[in-house]
C-alpha cells in the first residue's frame, strides 16, 4: 500500500532561546546557528522527492523553509494553522516575568496543558483541533506524494502524538530540539508509522538514507 511521506522539521534556534521566553505566536528569528541548521537540512533533503514545501507563516519556519525550499526547488507555503502554541498572555515573557506580571498565574503548570492553558491562551486540545485538520489537507492535496513541513515543538508534538496514538498527556515525552526531523508515513488505511523523530542537525544520528 503507497503511502504519503512527511517530513516534518521543527524551525532552527531562535535569537531569544538563551532567555527562555514563551515565543508562541511571538514572532521571532532565528540565529545564524538555526541558519545553519536548516542549510544542512536542506542538503539532506535535496535528492528525497518532495514536490511540496509548507510552513507557518512565523518568519522562524518561513525563513526555515524558504532555505530548504531554494535548495530544493520549490516556493514554500505558509497556513497560519501551523503556527505555535498560542501562549497568551505569557508570549514573549518568561515564567519568572510572567508570574511577576500576573501573580494570580503562579500556580499555573505546563504540564496541565492537556486540560488547562495560560488566560488568552490555547489548551493542546485546542492546539490539535487547529493544527490536524490544516495537515491532513495538506497530505490529502498531495496523497501518494512527499511534503515537507517546517513547523514548531508545539505544533509538531501534537501531530507525533497523535501519529503514536498518545494521549496528550504525553506531549512533553517527546523531546524536538531546534532544526530536528521527524519522518512519519501515512497510508491510506490510516495506519501512520513514524519512521524518525528528532533526528537531524543537532543529533549524533544523522541519517544518509531513509527507506
Amino acid at each position: 500500500m503507497s503511502a504519503t511521506r512527511l517530513y516534518l522539521i521543527r524551525h532552527g534556534q531562535v535569537v531569544n532561546h538563551h532567555e527562555y521566553r514563551y515565543n508562541g505566536h511571538f514572532d521571532v528569528d532565528i540565529t545564524d546557528v538555526g541558519v545553519e541548521q536548516m542549510t544542512r537540512l536542506s542538503h539532506f533533503l535535496m535528492d528525497k522527492g518532495i514536490t511540496a514545501l509548507y510552513s507557518s507563516d512565523l518568519q522562524r519556519t518561513r525563513k526555515g523553509a524558504g532555505i530548504i525550499g531554494k535548495r530544493i526547488g520549490l516556493n514554500p507555503a505558509s497556513v497560519h494553522e501551523l503556527r505555535e502554541l498560542n501562549l497568551g498572555r505569557w508570549e514573549g515573557l518568561t515564567r519568572e516575568e510572567a508570574i511577576l506580571k500576573y501573580p494570580e498565574d503562579a500556580h499555573f503548570s505546563f504540564k496541565e496543558l492537556a486540560t488547562s492553558k495560560v488566560k488568552e491562551g490555547e489548551s493542546l486540545v485546542e492546539l490539535k483541533a487547529r493544527v490536524l485538520p490544516a495537515l491532513h489537507e495538506i497530505l490529502e492535496r498531495h496523497k501518494g506524494g512527499t511534503v515537507c513541513v517546517v513547523a514548531h515543538g508545539g505544533v509538531n508534538r501534537v501531530v507525533l502524538s497523535d501519529a503514536l496514538g498518545l494521549s496528550l498527556e504525553n506531549f512533553f515525552r517527546i523531546e524536538q530540539d531546534y532544526g530536528c526531523l521527524n519522518l512519519i508515513d501515512f497510508f491510506g488505511d490510516g495506519i501512520k508509522v513514524v519512521k524518525l523523530l528528532n533526528g537531524g542537525p543537532n543529533q549524533e544520528f544523522m541519517p544518509t538514507e531513509l527507506y
